[in-house]
């Protein structure tokens, strides 16, 4: 399955099951937020498609937003308790094991930005993947990475889901 496929048959189903928008969003936002899975799904294209479908109207925004937020939340963090459970052990396990140059750039990004280097990384594609991994194999604080995790997340709902939800109303309101 490729994935047009995969993005097509998401967004079919948030149209066509709107009530369970917020899950799905949730799910996928799950999906790019965990470490390495994140390399698979192609979250990026359906969260703006989503947000276009929020624009057409039927789907309020902050129900889905929050979906998506707490799915990025769970995938952070389930990322970084991975990383602090198996330390630097956690970099010899396949299929981080094909990407010794995404760790490494983690690192550095890490090393530079610290705790805020959750909330920059959240934004920056590659680096998504990896930064809370590698920020639970620094051992970063749990309540730095939490509080950066956790304000991170509804910031990048809100920029990934708005602009297709506010830029189809709008264009339909004129």
């Amino acid at each position: 399955m490729d994935f047009e496929t995969i993005r097509t048959a998401i967004l079919d189903v948030v149209r066509e099951h709107q009530a369970w928008a917020p899950v799905v969003t949730g799910v996928i936002a799950f999906c790019e937020s965990l470490a390495v899975l994140s390399l698979l799904v192609p979250a990026t294209v359906i969260l703006l498609g989503i947000g276009a479908l929020l624009g057409a109207g039927g789907i309020p925004f902050v129900p889905v937003m929050v979906g998506a937020a707490i799915g990025a939340i769970l995938g952070d963090w389930m990322s970084y308790e991975f990383g602090r459970y198996y330390k630097d052990g956690a970099k010899r396990i396949w299929p981080l094991t094909r990407y010794p140059e995404m760790i490494a750039k983690g690192e550095q990004f890490c090393r530079r930005w610290g705790a805020w280097g959750i909330f920059i990384g959240r934004f920056i594609g590659p680096a998504r993947a990896v930064v809370p991994l590698i920020a639970g194999i620094f051992a970063v604080q749990r309540l730095s990475f939490q509080l950066a995790n956790v304000t991170s997340a509804f910031v990048w709902a809100f920029v990934w889901l708005a602009p297709g939800a506010g830029l189809l109303s709008f264009l339909k309101g004129n």
